[in-house]
């Protein structure tokens, strides 16, 4: 059995956003958890964010489409832990 847990920072967030919003839905019955973080006040937003996420049980080759994919977008740094 392994476990992925996988985090990406979006160096640009509004920019990205939606192209990773559609891929993390089309993996969404993969993903066990899925944790958001951004800097934001009361009048804006932070252009960067952290997405960090933990992959359902054995759901390596799924897991390594979705990096992949992931990388294709711009402005997007990925990092994966492997617990077996």
């Amino acid at each position: 059995m392994s476990k992925i847990i996988m985090g990406f920072v979006l160096h640009d967030r509004i920019k990205t956003a939606s192209s990773v919003q559609d891929l993390l839905t089309s993996y969404g019955c993969e993903i066990n958890t899925r944790i958001g973080l951004h800097v934001a006040s009361g009048d804006s937003c932070s252009s960067q964010g952290l997405i960090l996420l933990e992959f359902i049980d054995n759901a390596d080759d799924k897991a390594k489409e979705f990096e992949k994919k992931l990388k294709e977008i711009a402005d997007v740094n990925v990092e994966r832990m492997v617990f077996k």
